[in-house]
């Protein structure tokens, strides 16, 4: 199947980049590929939204019925939490950039449905259920298209009845859009060299819940942000966030940076206990949970963006990484690459070229209000990965004013593979994690069926382990077997064989919600997050 772009993923970006194409040339054959159920199944964020990126793509957005218009912020709290009691954080700590003011709360996934159906209004090719697989390239090198997901596959390899082979999609420009981690994006860092003048990518892991609360206590609008209690008990780094949206709601989760070095931290239960803190139990006693998720966030920042275009391709949103992790958006970065992605492709095309490198998407990127805004935070999270929660948001603080008032640049902080942080077990204690109380905090199958996942029982397992001995020596043996506690989804166990005593790793791939924290956080980077068969994973109503 012949077109001129194929964009690979269906989120903010992916269809920002298909809306900005047809703009720019409604001629174009425009195609995305998604590979949840729907668009939306599979976006995950808080989320506030800086609307900056849809004021320029599509100007009259809040009279479009676009749901994220519904909510606007009203109200802006941060809480340092202690383990009974909190204080807020003094405002001169934060530059007026921080600033929530003109933004927006709701579910980005409604949203991304949203921009969806106006990329098809445009004569957009949109296909939810087909994940891109193989990356196909020219006799030079160069991309020239994906193959998209065999279907019908049995785990043992076998064909099924209903199998049907992957289709060709032949471009003359290919768009990652993947997100976190993407597992052909990961290839193409790798074929080209993209990170070879950039520092290594560092990631969080964000786990969310809807709820239903009280409506005696909720205040459309109303955003709170925590750092603290209960990580600070285990010298870990992350924060959470209760955000009051539309129909009586609160979106709330908790980031733990994967950059932990007790491997007995598990990011789940430290959600589970944030809920149980005073300040943040009060909204929810009384609701009633109707939705759970879980996906990695890209932390690394400005200095971790990798050089974006390559002959025939070029990456965008979170498949590079442009979250401002103080201010915890990203959707606006990511949408404004797509579109600046888009801009560049057209353009080439119109000239007349094909499979070339896009060489002006990076630069005229590197000059854009992006740049500038990551820039403004870049050694943010260096310094509280350095310097601790406390110290470090000091540091942080004087950091971003000075780059604020422009009055001389500190140095760029540099960071580590996450991986490479986690400290062998017997330097640590196993954490003794409250049992859940079925009301307030609970357990991780029952959060999992809340994520509505599904995947085919018979397919081929998409998680890959290279090396099983490696596995048990390693990860088992030296670090405790920390992927039964980082997965948030409860996918690794290590079993006792009862036959020999032996343990065994298995893998109960079905409950994947497809966060990639397996593929970041593993400390001898043993297992590869692939592709799932079409329409597998989480199935997110509203996240």
């Amino acid at each position: 199947m012949p077109c001129d772009v194929v964009i690979v993923g269906g989120g903010p970006a992916g269809l920002a980049a298909a809306i900005r194409l047809k703009q720019m040339n409604e001629d174009l054959e425009v195609v995305v590929l998604e590979k949840g159920s729907e668009i939306g199944a599979h976006i995950l964020s808080g989320a506030v939204v800086d609307p900056k990126a849809l004021d320029e793509l599509l100007p009259d957005w809040r009279n479009m019925d676009c749901p994220m218009a519904e909510t606007p912020v009203t109200d802006n709290w941060h809480w340092v939490l202690t383990k009974g009691g909190k204080y807020g954080m003094p405002h001169l700590m934060m530059p007026p950039f921080m600033s929530n003011h003109g933004c927006y709360t709701g579910s980005l996934g409604s949203m991304t449905r949203w921009l969806g159906e106006q990329a098809e209004a445009l004569g957009v090719m949109v296909f939810p259920g087909f994940p891109a697989a193989e990356v196909m390239f020219d006799d030079a090198g160069a991309v020239r298209g994906v193959v998209t997901q065999d279907m019908g596959i049995a785990e043992d390899g076998s064909h099924k009845g209903d199998f049907a082979p992957g289709m060709e999609i032949e471009a003359k420009y290919t768009l990652f859009a993947e997100g976190v981690r993407g597992n052909l994006t990961k290839q193409m860092k790798a074929k080209f060299d993209l990170e070879a003048d950039c520092q290594p990518q560092v990631y969080g892991l964000g786990i969310k819940e809807l709820w239903d609360i009280d409506p005696a206590k909720h205040e459309p609008g109303r955003v709170i942000h925590t750092q603290g209690w209960p990580l600070s008990e285990t010298d870990t780094w992350g924060g959470g966030f209760l955000y009051h949206q539309a129909n009586g709601q609160v979106a709330l989760g908790f980031v733990t940076a994967l950059d932990y070095e007790n491997p007995y931290v598990s990011p789940f239960q430290e959600f589970q206990r944030w809920k149980t803190h005073p300040a943040i139990k009060e909204y929810l006693e009384g609701g009633k949970r109707v939705a759970y998720g879980a996906r990695a966030i890209n932390e690394g920042g400005w200095q971790s963006v990798p050089k974006l275009a390559f002959p025939g391709g070029a990456l965008i949103g979170c498949a590079a990484g442009f979250v401002n992790v103080p201010r915890i958006k990203g959707s606006h970065t990511a949408m404004k690459s797509g579109m600046l992605a888009a801009e560049a492709a057209a353009e080439a095309i119109a000239g007349g070229a094909e499979k070339t490198e896009l060489t002006d998407y990076e630069p005229n990127l590197r000059e854009s209000w992006i740049a500038k805004e990551l820039k403004q935070v870049q050694n943010a999270q260096p310094a509280i990965a350095k310097f601790g929660g406390d110290y470090g948001t000091v540091i942080a603080g004087i950091d971003m004013w000075m780059r604020q008032l422009k009055i001389g640049l500190p140095i760029t902080m540099k960071h580590d593979p996450d991986y490479t942080k986690l400290g062998r077990a017997d330097l640590y204690q196993p954490i003794d994690y409250p049992k859940p109380d079925g009301e307030i905090s609970f357990d991780r199958l029952t959060s999992v069926a809340f994520s509505y996942t599904n995947h085919a029982e018979d397919q081929p397992v998409h998680l890959k382990v290279a090396d099983l001995e490696l596995q048990k020596q390693s990860e088992l043996g030296v670090y405790a077997g920390p992927s039964t506690r980082y997965c948030p989804a409860g996918v690794y166990e290590w079993l006792e064989d009862e036959s020999d005593g032996s343990m065994k790793f298995q893998i109960n791939s079905q409950n994947c919600v497809h966060c990639k924290t397996c593929d970041i956080k593993d400390p001898n980077q043993n297992i590869n997050w692939t592709t799932p068969e079409g329409g597998g994973g989480p199935n997110y109503p509203n996240m």
